[in-house]
Parts: structure tokens; sequence; C-alpha cells
């Protein structure tokens, strides 16, 4: 996976007030910590933080640092409920070499049989990978699966130098039957008749004003 250069600033003013003046400057404040240091608190371009993290497991050179660049993975990100930008980072000091477990994504290609159900039970998985060669996402085809069978996570083709930081027997996927018409319509249930408009009632007949 390749590396997203980032300038970084180290911050010297902490609190509320002053994490909402470096929002308003369009950078983002984020902690580093790993490796035993004392966690350094920065600020990063909020823009560039944005587009990174569209990536799972984005790996993020940190430029500008007093002791040099530094190589890091995001660990949890806050993000604004509502207009969801980057509120926050907390960024994990890694090395070239050392092994991370970090969690991948699991996507499927293919078709099961007509008459089967693909019923997903994992969308990413834990895996043990060098910090500089983390796989993007690992690939399942169900391609022609049928009725009853499954993938456990020991089935997964894993990227050389990739190992498994689950169980070997967890299910991944299986594919179950497709329901029938009649069970659907059993499940959802006869749909209500549509009642009837009420009757609007008649107007009561006018009286003839008498002359006093």
């Amino acid at each position: 996976m390749p590396e997203v250069h980032m300038s970084a600033a180290t911050r010297t003013e902490f609190g509320k007030g002053a994490a909402r003046r470096e929002r308003r400057a369009g950078r983002v404040p984020a902690v580093l910590y790993g490796h035993g240091i004392e966690p350094k608190h920065l600020t990063l371009p909020g823009h560039e933080v944005l587009l990174a993290l569209r990536t799972a497991n984005v790996l993020i050179r940190l430029d500008g640092l007093s002791g040099g660049a530094e190589l890091a993975l995001p660990k949890a990100v806050q993000r604004d409920p509502i207009k969801g930008t980057v509120e926050h980072v907390d960024l994990l000091l890694v090395k070239r070499g050392e092994k991370v477990t970090v969690d991948v994504p699991v996507t499927v290609t293919g078709e099961v049989v007509a008459d089967g159900l693909l019923d997903q039970q994992l969308v990413q998985v834990s895996v043990d990978a060098e910090a500089t060669h983390i796989p993007p996402g690992i690939e399942v085809d169900v391609t022609g699966l049928a009725v009853g069978a499954s993938v456990t996570a020991a089935d997964l083709k894993l990227p050389r130098g990739v190992s498994l930081a689950v169980e070997p027997d967890v299910l991944v996927l299986h594919v179950i039957p497709a329901p029938t018409a009649a069970q659907i319509e059993a499940e959802i249930g006869e749909a209500p008749a549509e009642a009837a408009p009420a009757p609007v009632p008649a107007a009561a007949p006018e009286r003839e004003a008498r002359a006093e």
C-alpha cells in the first residue's frame, strides 16, 4: 500500500477552544502514540486527512516533525455526526518491517446458485501484516457455491506475508436456501384490504329565517 505524505505540526495549545480554532483553520487535531514514546499532539491538514481516510488502513507518512518523518496508521477517528467532517484522529506509530494487527475488508465476487442466498457473517477480518504491506482487502469468489456451502477464515486466500489474527474456523459466509414465494407471502402476510372511505354525513337542511 502506498504511503500518503502529510505535513504535521506540533500542537502547543489544548482544550476544546484550541481544537475549535484548529478546525476553523482547516486543520485536524491528532495524537501520535506507540513504541513507548510520549504521545505527540499534532495537527494535520483537514482536507488531506479526509481524502486519506477513504482508504482502509492507510499508511500515513508524517512530515515536518522535529525528530524526522514518522509512519503511522489511523486507529481511531472522531467525526462530526451531522457534517461527517473529521474532528480528531488517533495515530499509531509504526516502523518499517514490523507486523501490526489490522482489520481488512472482505469483498465478495461472483454469484451463488440460483436457489441459494448468500449470508455474509464477516465484512472484515483481522490479520497480521507488515505495516508497509497491508492488503487493501481480501476477495472471496462465491461463483457456483451451492446451498449449505460455507467459507471460513481458514479458506481465505491471504497475500504472502499475511496471516490470520482470528480463529481459523470463524465463519465468513455461507449459502442458505433462498425463500420461496409462499414463504415470503407467509412472512409478510396478506396486505389488509383498503378501507372504504367513511360516508360523508348529509348536510342539515337550512331553516328559513322568520321575520320578527
